[in-house]
């Protein structure tokens, strides 16, 4: 566990994802440090030619739900402004096969990183922004429902979300 998202190890990040056999995922509002990072958008051209499965959950810029959090964070439109941002950041590999973008319009409780059955979960504080919110490290173990728990979380986001246009 990490006390903060900012403590966890940078190389750790590309790690985990390097690791993946078959599926990567992400749920986010922007999740700004992960693309900015230059060896990111590589490592998922390289898992997908590989046969990985990459989803990437980002929030919908326009929503209520981004708007709040916003607020929360007293940022007013530093959320929405985040998430536009990203979106173009991600735009070369909106055609990338094996590697999926959606807008979701859901109530992020928890930032959700997963390669396979390893998974770093940023919670949410109130009124904290996610670099300074804990982060918990987890790994799927027989009998243990936590990790069961995310994947549930993530798959229901999955299935309400709206795939992002590919000429934004």
């Amino acid at each position: 566990m990490y006390p903060h998202r900012s403590y966890v190890p940078p190389e750790l990040w590309l790690q985990l994802f390097g690791r993946a056999e078959q599926e990567i995922g992400v749920l986010v509002h922007a999740g700004v440090f992960l693309a900015e990072n230059p060896r990111w958008p590589q490592l998922l051209r390289q898992k997908a030619s590989s046969g990985v499965r990459a989803r990437i959950l980002l929030g919908d810029p326009e929503s209520q739900e981004i708007q709040r959090r916003g607020e929360e964070e007293e940022i007013g439109e530093g959320v929405a402004y985040k998430v536009r941002e990203v979106m173009k950041l991600y735009r070369p590999l909106y055609s990338v096969p094996g590697i999926e973008f959606r807008m979701h319009r859901s109530t992020l409780h928890n930032s959700l990183y997963r390669s396979d059955d390893e998974w770093l979960v940023n919670t949410q504080v109130y009124g904290v922004s996610a670099p300074l919110a804990p982060v918990l490290h987890l790994r799927r173990v027989a009998g243990a429902e936590l990790v069961s728990t995310y994947q549930q979380s993530f798959e229901k986001v999955w299935s309400e979300a709206v795939p992002i246009e590919r000429s934004l």
